[in-house]
C-alpha cells in the first residue's frame, strides 16, 4: 500500500501546482506580485508590469525542450539575445488578443537582437496551438509544455516568474530575468519593455 502512495502522492503534488497556475489563467490578475516573498529586488509598475534592475536580475533554470514543431530548442543558446517568452494557450481569449501584437513586434525587433519564445501549455495536443499560431502569423517557436512543468520548475522562487496565462518575460542579453508581465499585452506595452533592453549597454 505505501508503494503506491509516494507515486500518487508526486503526481499529486505537479497536479496542485500546475492546478494554481490554471487558478489564475485568463483571470486578469495584474497585480504582479511574486510568490517567493522577502526581498524580491523587482519593482511592480501600476500597470501590472515588474522590473528588475541590471545588477539585480537572477537567470531562470533550465528552459528546454522539444517545440510544437518537434525540434529542440533551449533558451540557454539565445544568450546575447534580448529574448521575449511568452506564456500562452490557444484555449486562452487574451492570448487570441494579445497574439497579433506579439507577431507584430517579433518581426519589427529581429533585427535588433530580440528573439521571441513561446511557450504553450495546456494544449492536450499540438493541433490547436499550431493552427492558433498559423492564424495568428506567428512564426517564432513555442515550446511545447502541456502539463506546465517548464513553467513550474524553470523560474526560482522568488524571481519574476509566470504566475498566470498569458504570463510574458522577458530576459536581457546576459540570459538573466529583466521584466514580467502578468496581462494580455499591446504593441506599445511590449515596445516599452523591450526597447529599454535593446538600448542596454
Amino acid at each position: 500500500m505505501s508503494l503506491s502512495r509516494a507515486p500518487r502522492a508526486a503526481l499529486l503534488t505537479g497536479l496542485v501546482a500546475v492546478g494554481a497556475l490554471t487558478l489564475s489563467a485568463c483571470s486578469g490578475d495584474s497585480n504582479g506580485k511574486s510568490g517567493g516573498g522577502g526581498d524580491t529586488n523587482f519593482v511592480t509598475g501600476t500597470g501590472g508590469i515588474s522590473t528588475a534592475a541590471k545588477g539585480k536580475r537572477i537567470a531562470p533554470n533550465k528552459l528546454s525542450g522539444e517545440t510544437l514543431e518537434g525540434k529542440q530548442l533551449d533558451v540557454a543558446d539565445l544568450k546575447g539575445k534580448v529574448v521575449v517568452m511568452n506564456v500562452w494557450g490557444s484555449w486562452c481569449a487574451p492570448c487570441r488578443a494579445e497574439a497579433p501584437h506579439f507577431a507584430k513586434v517579433s518581426k519589427e525587433t529581429k533585427a535588433k537582437g530580440v528573439e521571441f519564445v513561446g511557450i504553450n501549455t495546456r494544449n492536450a495536443d499540438k493541433g490547436p496551438a499550431i493552427a492558433f499560431e498559423e492564424n495568428y502569423g506567428v512564426e517564432y517557436p513555442s515550446l511545447y509544455d502541456p502539463m506546465g512543468k517548464l513553467i513550474v520548475n524553470g523560474f526560482p522562487k522568488g524571481s519574476l516568474n509566470p504566475q498566470s496565462i498569458p504570463s510574458t518575460i522577458v530576459l536581457d542579453r546576459e540570459g538573466k530575468i529583466a521584466a514580467r508581465s502578468l496581462k494580455a499585452l499591446d504593441a506599445d506595452e511590449l515596445h516599452k519593455i523591450i526597447d529599454p533592453l535593446i538600448a542596454e549597454k
